[in-house]
């Protein structure tokens, strides 16, 4: 198993210690030992991978380290199957812009990490090519959608890795796994070559092995594109400025809302170690509210729903994608080719998304979630007026079981309940591990900050981490 954050394997890379040819051959007997039994990855190119090593720059701030990708982020000339029967086939003709500034930094993406199909799932075990295992906690579910990537690095066959997170798909996979996810301010990375889900929620994030490798992934990752229409013009800094610096006098708000009778009792332990920690640490606990927090599961799922119906339309067995045979006119190759690629999650989301819209719904549930989503965000703006950051759980409950007894698509929505208000949002958010005690499944706890305020919100996840550790 492969041990050692980014700034290690630098450190050993500059040195000579090792070479890029010999990390990415490191990586991949680990991959081979592990991998089928956790099943982390969908595909890796090692030659690829091996061809990229032996021209790496390692003067450049990521020269030479190898990155794990989700795969619905697209690499060129690599498979790029969302996990689904339906892009089996597909192989990207270009890099997604996240992906050409992992290049362009001296980083080797390296392997397509398993995910729930076209990134909508909680668990993991939505994908066409077998649930993912979680290294942290075998037997349990490693959380979704960004399965693959959360235990590729938690199961030590990634440094790190990227992910993406529509409500909560980076930050409750990094607890569950016990690493660090995060999800960055909506617009600070490019979602240009990212498959879209639900284009006004989707962001392409970092989970690593401590805060920070986020936080120079971070440096790598953001900045203005052209491609994307949404992409801010915000510009960019130095993501590792504050780490290590004083935490003393913030203002974190912890959401009445969020201390609910039905976290598990870990969950509650957890939160209470951070307060704790962070107490002890200078900063200054208030209590706060979100009101309208009851309301954001069903808010986000129409609207997410809503926005996948649209952008899953184009796979209709005409262009790209997997096509239906023997079938009997136009309208019968549309409903076999999706009925035949799309799983049982993806038809059901497409279900829910298209009634929203349509004629009769689109008022009584599109237009009324919208309306919620202002007044989310509102809430959000009050209580920031109040304080610096938002401290939270990031799941109710630990890991679930992989196998078991089945829960309901409304049990399994509602476990994405404290991560779905920053997507709404548009806020930045970060997973921190809590230590748990020996043979326990793995408790993260959730920090949320104001827009684009990811420097700030670093530095309070780095002194919390290290005050844990």
């Amino acid at each position: 198993m492969l041990n050692g954050t980014i700034s290690y394997w630098r450190q050993k890379l500059t040195s000579g210690a090792i070479t890029p040819t010999e990390l990415v051959e490191e990586i991949d007997r680990s991959i081979q030992e592990h991998n089928p039994t956790i099943n982390a990855y969908i595909s890796w190119d090692k030659e690829s991978a091996l061809s990229a090593a032996a021209q790496a720059d390692l003067s450049l701030p990521l020269g030479g380290i190898p990155i794990a990708v989700k795969d619905n982020i697209c690499i060129k000339g690599a498979p790029t199957r969302c996990a689904s029967r339906m892009l089996a086939d597909f192989r990207s003709p270009y890099d997604a812009t996240a992906i050409t500034r992992l290049r362009t930094a001296g980083a080797i993406p390296f392997g397509r990490a398993n995910m729930d199909e076209f990134a909508m799932g909680s668990f993991g075990k939505n994908s066409a090519y077998g649930a993912t295992n979680n290294p942290a906690a075998p037997g349990h579910v490693p959380g979704g959608s960004s399965s693959g990537s959360a235990a590729a690095v938690a199961g030590g066959m990634a440094i790190a890795a990227l992910g993406s997170d529509t409500g909560g798909s980076i930050r409750q996979p990094a607890s569950h796994c016990g690493i660090v996810g995060m999800k960055p301010t909506y617009g600070r990375v490019s979602r240009y070559g990212l498959v879209a889900f639900a284009s006004s929620l989707d962001q392409i994030g970092p989970l690593t092995q401590n805060v920070e490798d986020a936080a120079l992934l971070l440096n790598v990752l953001c900045g203005h594109d052209k491609k994307d229409s949404t992409s801010s013009l915000e510009p960019t800094t130095d993501f590792t400025a504050g780490l290590g610096k004083s935490i003393k006098g913030a203002r974190i708000g912890l959401p009445k809302e969020y201390l609910s009778d039905g976290n598990d009792p870990a969950v509650k332990a957890a939160l209470q170690t951070a307060i704790t920690k962070l107490t002890e640490l200078g900063a200054e606990i208030v209590e706060i509210s979100l009101p309208h927090a009851e309301a954001v599961v069903a808010a986000y799922y129409i609207i997410a729903c809503a926005e996948a119906s649209s952008n899953l339309s184009r796979f209709d067995g005409i262009r790209y994608g997997h096509r239906a045979e023997n079938t009997n006119g136009l309208d019968d190759l549309y409903s076999r080719s999706r009925a035949e690629g799309f799983g049982p999650e993806v038809k059901r989301r497409i279900i829910l998304g298209t009634y929203v819209l349509s004629s009769g719904f689109y008022d009584a549930y599109y237009a009324k979630a919208q309306k919620v989503r202002a007044l989310v965000a509102r809430d959000f703006a009050n209580a920031f007026e109040q304080v610096d950051f938002i401290l939270g759980p990031v799941a109710p409950t630990p890991a679930p079981a992989l196998q078991g007894a089945d829960m309901t698509p409304l049990q399994i929505y509602l476990a994405d309940i404290y991560t779905i208000p920053a997507n709404l949002a548009g806020l930045p958010g970060i997973s921190v591990p809590c230590p748990q005690p020996a043979g326990a499944r793995p408790v993260g706890v959730q920090l949320l900050g104001k827009h684009f305020a990811e420097v700030d919100l670093l530095r309070v996840a780095s002194a919390l981490e290290q005050a844990l550790a």
